[in-house]
């Protein structure tokens, strides 16, 4: 079943900075979204956020976030998620496998997610870790941690 318009997103990331939590989002969820659980081999998931809406309640630090020492927006605007493979687990439980690429790196991740449907509004709800070096996002850092927890929570309508 096709959604392609998201009606609401949240797309959020946790990591560390000198031992203190650091919260942020990215905006401007872009998706095409086919995804049916009774036919999980045909179904799929692309997604794309623009990194010139980060906002981690600091300008300068977004600033800087924006720049070449990380996600370097000038030449990768656009972080994207392309699905390889879903999973059922149990109930409304599943796991993805996607194509992650940020930077012109890709790697593969797996994020569990939540699915529920309503009609023709789909929600899709999930988490997963990376670490931003594997990215080319900033150096190593004895300050900032390397792991980044990525929350997801989104909704698309037909």
């Amino acid at each position: 079943m096709p959604a392609n318009t998201v009606t609401r997103s949240a797309i959020t990331f946790q990591t560390k900075n000198m031992g203190i939590a650091v919260d942020g989002a990215i905006g401007d969820l872009q998706a095409n979204v086919q995804f049916n659980p009774a036919n999980l081999q045909t179904s799929t998931v692309e997604a794309s956020v623009d990194v010139n809406t980060i906002n981690t309640d600091n300008s300068s630090r977004d600033e800087h976030l924006k720049s070449e020492d990380f996600f370097d927006i000038a030449h990768y605007p656009k972080i994207t998620l392309k699905s390889v493979l879903f999973k059922h687990k149990s109930g409304n439980n599943y796991t993805g496998s996607f194509n992650l690429t940020i930077k012109n790196k890709t790697k593969l991740v797996e994020v569990p997610f939540i699915f529920t449907q309503k009609g023709n509004e789909m929600a899709f709800k999930g988490s997963f870790k990376l670490n931003r070096l594997d990215f080319g996002i900033g150096d190593s850092s004895l300050v900032l941690s390397d792991e980044v927890t990525v929350n997801i929570d989104a909704e698309f309508g037909g």
